[in-house]
């Protein structure tokens, strides 16, 4: 066979590759495709929107993930981590208060980096938007080896902490040595990157882990007609999140009079991937069925926009009802 191209793992392609194959390796996954009518929704999503303009424009993808947001604050035991002892069979369920979002972005530069969106369970969505704004603005100024590699190197020294050393040693070995070793920045350009402020590019912080992630892989291409039937959880998370893109499929729909009839509606899959060790379906019971409130009452959105800006419509629909 003729070989047409070699790629060696970089920095970004080995931190996904050992933490997704940890992940298949250590976690029982279990997972449902939900495909709700998001019909009405989309209508409301729209009028969101009016009279905004540009970034102050509420994306499909930031509405989700509050959406998701408002998902685990009915179920917050979905918003934890795990740690178990398969040996001692001794196991420990941590859930969190905050809700940070490890959702991949794609970079300038073709790849993907998974940012974590902290403080979620109290944004609204003004806040919201403005902060992903700011994370992609940060992003145009992250050397994606760098931000990577100090996220890698604080998890590697974790791990020795906890009494990884064979994994400690292996890691160093595999990222200094020979022909895969990683390579960062040096003298002047280490310098030089390094004075742009903290607040200006992308820190160990804004990538390390959050407590669930969110894929929208809806959002790279908003043609496919497919949906996610499985995906990774990224231990020591017990929950991930794939949005699909909406598409039009026939829905049997009852009328006010309890017949039945097919319609082509608006339809969002979204698979949702748990910890079989962490959560029994009954526990993902209770997210779901807030979801299923938010798409059959979807005018309750508007109430998630944080300040009166560009909201005429909410105070106009408010008095004529």
């Amino acid at each position: 066979m003729k070989t047409v191209n070699t790629i060696k793992f970089g920095i970004q392609r080995k931190i996904v590759a050992n933490m997704t194959t940890e992940s298949w390796e250590t976690i029982p996954h279990v997972t449902y495709n939900y495909e709700p009518d998001v019909t009405d929704f989309m209508k409301e999503y729209k009028k969101l929107n009016f009279n905004r303009k540009g970034a102050d424009k509420i994306t499909v993808n930031t509405l989700m993930l509050k959406v998701i947001a408002e998902g685990l604050k009915a179920a917050p035991i979905m918003n934890s981590h795990i740690e178990y002892n398969r040996r001692l069979v001794r196991g420990t369920i941590k859930t969190f208060e905050d809700i940070n979002i490890s959702m991949p972005m794609l970079m300038p530069t073709g790849e993907m980096m998974t940012v974590n969106l902290h403080n979620f369970e109290n944004k609204n969505l003004d806040e919201m938007t403005d902060y992903i704004s700011d994370i992609s603005k940060r992003l145009l100024k992250t050397n994606l080896n760098e931000a990577m590699f100090e996220v890698s190197l604080d998890n590697t020294l974790t791990g020795l902490k906890n009494g990884k050393i064979l994994q400690t040693v292996f890691r160093l070995i595999g990222s200094k040595t020979g022909k895969y070793k990683v390579k960062t920045m040096k003298g002047k350009a280490k310098k030089e990157y390094e004075s742009i402020p903290k607040t200006e590019r992308l820190t160990k912080s804004d990538i390390e882990q959050g407590t669930v992630t969110v894929s929208n892989i809806g959002s790279l291409y908003r043609g496919q007609r497919g949906n996610v039937g499985l995906l990774e959880i990224i231990p020591p998370q017990v929950c991930a999140f794939g949005v699909g893109a909406v598409q039009d499929k026939p829905v049997v729909v009852t009328d006010k009079n309890g017949e039945k009839s097919i319609e082509i509606r608006q339809v969002l899959p979204i698979c949702i991937a748990f910890d079989h060790r962490a959560l029994d379906f009954g526990e993902a019971v209770p997210f779901i069925k807030r979801l299923d409130d938010i798409f059959a009452n979807p005018r309750q959105i508007h109430f998630w926009k944080g300040t009166e800006k560009n909201d005429k419509y909410l105070r106009f629909t408010s008095t004529a009802v």
